[in-house]
């Protein structure tokens, strides 16, 4: 239970704990209605923004066959930040992916990683 008595759910991922601050986010998969499903990911938050959206970069190895030697490559998505966590921006954190919230955000930060 959080202070306000509110339910706080776990999210059923390995290495990811309940944060100890509350919030009334409804897109916050653990005081929310949002399930995480699909893929776990890691990246660096760059870009944190006041509508409590943010940019992930990661960083990942493809392997090019017709030159036959590897590339280091970037991607970047853009999460939704829950109320309860404090992030910021240089933050090496753990997205999970959800149903869509807006036009181009479908993950949501679910911790920091230390």
């Amino acid at each position: 239970m959080g202070k306000k008595g509110q339910l706080v759910k776990n999210v059923g991922i390995e290495g990811v704990s309940a944060p100890s601050k509350t919030c009334d986010d409804e897109y916050c998969p653990y005081h929310g209605s949002l399930k995480v499903r699909g893929i776990v990911l890691e990246g660096k938050l760059i870009r944190a923004r006041a509508n409590r959206t943010g940019t992930v970069e990661r960083e990942y190895i493809f392997y090019d066959s017709k030159y036959k030697r590897y590339e280091r490559r970037r991607s970047r998505i853009h999460v939704h930040i829950p109320s309860c966590l404090e992030v910021k921006e240089g933050d090496n954190v753990i997205i999970g992916e959800s149903r869509p919230i807006a036009k181009s955000i479908s993950f949501v930060i679910l911790g920091v990683k230390r």
